[in-house]
């Protein structure tokens, strides 16, 4: 060592720093010092010297104090103690619209859940009136879901004249998807004309068509009503004659039924 440094010297169980050019000399020596334990080995005015701990008891007793501090450390910053970011993002707690186990508040307009029977939709008078010996009871289509759309027929062939007579009922979610189907509907037949006083909308259409010389006339009435949709199918020929009926005597039939099943729908069977 330089200067003041001085030199080191052991003796026995005790240490020595002696300066080379100061005026005093330091001892510390331990060996000096008296050990701990029962008289006489110990003066009442002198201090023990402890005794080096063993080293893993050592080792231990030096990191405890870390492991508290660590431990303190972490309850501060992410444990149950600790503070909020400052001008951190705070999240905001979730609505009843946000949360996915929420029912909805939206109702839904839903009228007529079922559809009634279609037989029962046009009354026995009509029957008889547009589809001469018919049996008035008609016949049900079988259906995929009778709960959403039932249909029944019915047809005649009296003399050289053919009718045929369909109604059906079709149930939709809601009085939205009805409208939006009956645009469909009204759309694909195009070239017919609005139909007053029946349902919430109603629409008609007449057309014309010729197979192996033989022509047939067709009508068709689609009404909205709420969530429901009544369509019905009208249409005849004549064998002898290789014609059709007049279009004012089918859409008038058509528009007939339709307004009988639309009564039906609602509860009244005056018509």
């Amino acid at each position: 060592m330089h200067g003041t440094a001085g030199a080191l010297h052991r003796h026995g169980a005790g240490t020595e720093r002696v300066g080379t050019s100061a005026p005093t000399v330091t001892r510390v020596t331990l060996a000096s010092r008296p050990r701990c334990g029962p008289p006489p080995h110990t003066l009442p005015h002198e201090k023990c010297a402890v005794s080096p701990l063993p080293l893993p008891l050592a080792l231990t007793a030096r990191l405890s104090p870390v492991a508290v501090l660590a431990a303190a450390g972490w309850a501060l910053t992410t444990g149950p103690f600790s503070a909020a970011p400052v001008g951190g993002h705070q999240p905001e707690p979730k609505t009843a619209s946000q949360s996915s186990s929420a029912p909805s508040s939206t109702a839904v307009s839903k009228t007529y859940s079922d559809a009634p029977s279609p037989c029962a939709g046009v009354s026995t008078t009509t029957v008889k009136s547009l589809v001469p010996g018919a049996k008035t009871a008609g016949k049900e289509i079988p259906s995929t879901d009778t709960k959403l759309r039932r249909t029944c027929s019915w047809n005649a062939l009296k003399g050289y004249d053919y009718r045929w007579l369909d109604v059906s009922y079709e149930i939709t979610e809601s009085d939205q998807a009805a409208q939006k189907e009956y645009k469909e509907r009204v759309k694909a037949k195009s070239g017919g004309g609005d139909v007053p006083g029946v349902g919430d909308a109603g629409y008609s259409v007449v057309n014309l068509t010729s197979e192996d010389k033989q022509d047939t006339r067709e009508g068709v009435v689609i009404v909205r009503a709420s969530n429901a949709l009544v369509i019905v199918t009208y249409n005849g020929s004549d064998f002898e004659t290789k014609k059709a009926p007049g279009a004012d005597e089918i859409n008038k039939g058509a528009i007939r039924a339709a307004k009988s099943a639309v009564a039906v729908l609602a509860g009244d069977q005056s018509n």
